[in-house]
Order: C-alpha cells, then structure tokens, then sequence
C-alpha cells in the first residue's frame, strides 16, 4: 500500500506532457511505466496539470563566474539521484524487470532529457519520466546511475549505485 501511494505522489509531480502505465507484473504487484509493456494490459494514466514557480534571479551582489576556461561545470540540478533501491539487499526481481525512480530538483529543464546508465552504458531510449524501467536483467551486481543530457552533451551525471539483482528461476 505504501508503494503505491508513493508512486501517486510521483505521478503527481511528474511533467503533463508525459504519458505514464499503470499495470500489474508477473507478481501481482503494481507497476508504472512510461511505455506500456509488451504482452501485459496497461492502463494510461491522465496526469493533472502542474503548477510551478520560477526561480528568482539573484540580486547584482550575487557572485560571478570569471571566463578563465578552467570552470567547473555549472550544476544545473541541486538533486540528480535514483531512489527506491535496496541498499543493504539484494533486489527481487524473478523476470529481471524492476523500475527505478529519478530525484530531480528542480524538475527537468526542456530540452534536456533523463539518460539511464546500466554498467556504464546508456540503457534504454532517454525520456523526461522520472521513472525508468529495466528488463531482464541478469542477476548479480549492476551499477545503475543516471545522466541529464541535451542531444549528445551530458548536463549532469547522478552519483552511481550498486544494486544486487537476485532472480529466482523455475524449472
């Protein structure tokens, strides 16, 4: 009960213009996705339209970079991390399959889109949902990250995490 209430209130910040799935997984749990899965029923979720505000630009005594060329890059984002992982087990995933959810604040800036990184390589297509979905996905230890990218050029790289993907097969 408590997952789903956490994944409404993820749907609820997410931007209007994304289409999220609901559906249930091969173990009967809840799941979201940004596309529908193949083979499963999946219900399109309307997303309300969301209020923002715009940040306030600092006054004149506000700090400024010098053009010397040895800045570092500017952090776009203040939060840039994935969440709702097992961090002191292994993750359950019997398929493979699992989502995980992007933190980012301020929310995604257009025209930047959310890149995963799955052992160091881009997985899957990029989008502006927060919520990322693998699938089957070996079991053992993987190293998950995601990047904030504008076509080609990365933004900003969230920090990685180990995650244990343990599956259990059938004969």
């Amino acid at each position: 009960m408590g997952r789903v209430f956490f994944f409404i209130l993820l749907l609820i910040a997410l931007p209007a213009a994304a289409q999220i799935y609901k559906y249930t997984d091969a173990n009967g749990a809840t799941a979201y996705s940004n596309q529908p899965p193949d083979g499963v029923s999946a219900q399109a979720i309307d997303l309300p339209p969301l209020n923002s505000v715009e940040r306030q630009p600092q006054g004149e005594n506000a700090p400024t970079a010098q053009a010397t060329g040895n800045e570092q890059p500017h952090k776009t984002y203040e939060v840039l991390e994935l969440t709702g992982l097992p961090t002191r087990e292994a993750l359950r995933a019997n398929n493979g399959t699992f989502t995980v959810t992007v933190l980012i604040k301020p929310r995604l800036q257009a025209p930047h889109l959310l890149r995963l990184l799955l052992d160091d390589q881009p997985y899957g297509q990029p989008g502006n949902v927060p919520i990322l979905q693998l699938v089957n996905i070996d079991r053992g230890e993987h190293r998950l990250a995601v990047q904030v990218i504008d076509g080609e050029n990365v933004v900003q790289q969230s920090p990685t995490t180990s995650v244990t993907v343990q599956r259990v097969h059938t004969p």
